[in-house]
């Protein structure tokens, strides 16, 4: 199966409803009074609206700015902000005010600091814990460098989903993440895994960079077999001209086919279609699983 739809001007399946201004001015505000950034803006992600209007978001602790260039990220890089130690608090402040069952955090990418930013993530979760005893606690990290100690903090700190995203087939990655690297990121899931934590391991593809089928196929199998539990698949589409173009706009009816391949795999939850981002219906893919533990 060819994983390409050949027109590569966006499709039909694409277009979103303009964003509602209150909804979207209403929780800009109460970011902006926590001093709280969110992947949902620094990102340019599309479902901003939605997740806006239903008052859901992704927080982005440690600063707006990341020491990486990766080419299909919106997010802005160059020197990093100082670590506000009163972040932790206030993110848990908001996720409460915000009466959220799920809460999901990530960051920007932290290589100026030892850790990583491994012992913020820590603080944010176990404030997150006190204020929000019941919630369910997500978060997207970035791959520490590899560092064993810095994950263990982030794990030890007891996170309900622990998520990496892959992003792309290992052939890409010196142009779409010239910074990481495929073999340490899939460590970092089967780590999770061995780890009998309790974390559920999770991870995320982006479709449309120029990916043949059994790339991403064979990528399923090498996250499946490091113990990855739920996967996400989802469309490209470039921040900006400086960003990498887009060379492929995948048909949904690929994105469905490749949902039900992963199933077969044995992965336990599955989100996949062009819409779909890393956090995007977080609370629900959660639930569906039961609260399935390693």
């Amino acid at each position: 199966m060819d994983l390409a739809d050949m027109d590569t001007d966006k499709p039909s399946w694409l277009t979103l409803p303009v964003p509602e201004g209150p909804a979207l001015e209403q929780m800009k505000t109460l970011l902006e009074q926590g001093h709280l950034h969110t992947v949902c803006e620094s990102a340019d992600c599309p479902n901003i609206g939605e997740c806006f209007k239903n008052q859901t978001c992704t927080f982005m602790i440690l600063g707006n700015s990341c020491t990486r260039n990766c080419r299909f990220c919106a997010v802005s890089h160059g020197i990093p902000d100082s670590v506000d130690g009163n972040e932790p608090g206030m993110v848990a402040s908001t996720a409460k005010h915000l009466g959220l069952k799920h809460v999901v955090v990530t960051s920007v990418t932290r290589d100026d600091l030892s850790d990583g930013g491994a012992e913020h993530f820590a603080s944010t979760i176990r404030a997150i814990r006190e204020q929000l005893p019941q919630a369910a606690i997500e978060v997207l990290i970035p791959d520490f460098k590899g560092s064993k100690e810095a994950l263990q903090t982030v794990l030890d700190a007891k996170p309900d989903i622990l998520n990496h995203n892959i992003e792309t087939v290992p052939r890409l990655y010196s142009t779409v993440r010239p910074q990481a690297i495929y073999a340490r990121s899939l460590e970092l899931i089967r780590r999770v895994r061995q780890s009998g934590g309790g974390a559920l391991a999770k991870s995320g593809l982006m479709l449309g960079l120029g990916e043949k089928t059994e790339e991403v196929l064979a990528v399923m199998q090498d996250l499946f077999a490091a113990g990855c539990q739920m996967l996400t698949m989802g469309q490209y589409l470039s921040p900006s001209a400086e960003h990498l173009p887009v060379v492929e706009y995948i048909h949904p009816d690929i994105f469905q086919w490749l949902k039900e391949e992963a199933l077969k795999i044995g992965f336990s939850q599955v989100s996949s279609g062009p819409m779909v981002r890393s956090s995007y219906h977080a609370e629900s893919s959660f639930e569906k699983l039961g609260h399935l533990s390693i």
